[in-house]
């Protein structure tokens, strides 16, 4: 199954797509943790992505999607995979397409996590992530220390995630990234699921809406 998971800024994407991922069977594929080994390894496309983001502009939708390309010949293409952060706009959407159909695949869902804009500014605003593995922690989930379970480095809060900063990528999202809710309406791959509430119950509304029959344990 070829999955990708949309929805706004703090929507819970990452974490719906981990336990997807885990359920299906097939790779969770995230485009922030992809550019961020490739530059970390110094690979040709990461030195590449890097002369960008230094000089803060954006990466090219081309650029990106040969990462993701590299990826996703690395996996078994009959697997499928659960895309987290890519697409962000219909450009990349249809590169997206075009890719695999050149393969003769296509994408199974697009899955539209659905979140109020007051629950999103309250969620960034709160929430903290690891500086070394990337894992993000909501408020009910940070203890006193601030100490990451999984690595064991430090917290801390992204600098993106100040009040003022949330509005603008709020703004950018509803703006670029959410005319794709239509995009797959039309294709008739999408899935709209009511993203608030504990990320359990989340996940069991997209189990519900994949018709996922066999019941969490």
């Amino acid at each position: 199954m070829r999955v990708v998971i949309l929805g706004p800024p703090g929507a819970g994407k990452g974490t719906q797509a981990e336990l997807l991922s885990k359920e299906l069977g097939v790779p969770k594929l995230s485009m922030g943790d992809i550019l961020r080994k490739a530059v970390k390894e110094k690979t040709p496309l990461g030195e590449e992505a890097q002369r960008y983001m230094k000089e803060g502009k954006l990466v090219p939708d081309e650029l990106i999607l040969k990462l993701l390309e590299e990826k996703i010949e690395k996996v078994a293409e009959d697997a499928g995979f659960v895309l987290d952060g890519f697409p962000r706009n219909l450009r990349q959407a249809q590169i997206l397409n075009n890719f695999l159909e050149s393969r003769g695949k296509n994408l199974d869902w697009a899955i539209y996590l659905k979140v109020g804009e007051e629950e999103i500014v309250n969620r960034l605003r709160h929430r903290l992530i690891c500086s070394k593995c990337g894992k993000v922690y909501r408020k009910d989930e940070i203890k006193q220390d601030r100490i990451c379970e999984e690595c064991g480095s430090q917290l801390a809060k992204r600098k993106d995630d100040d009040p003022h900063t949330i509005k603008e990528r709020i703004k950018v999202y509803f703006e670029h990234t959410f005319p794709l809710v239509k995009y797959y309406q039309k294709k008739g791959i999408l899935k709209e699921v009511e993203g608030e509430g504990k990320e359990e119950e989340v996940y069991e509304r997209i189990r519900k809406a994949l018709n996922l029959s066999q019941p969490l344990t």
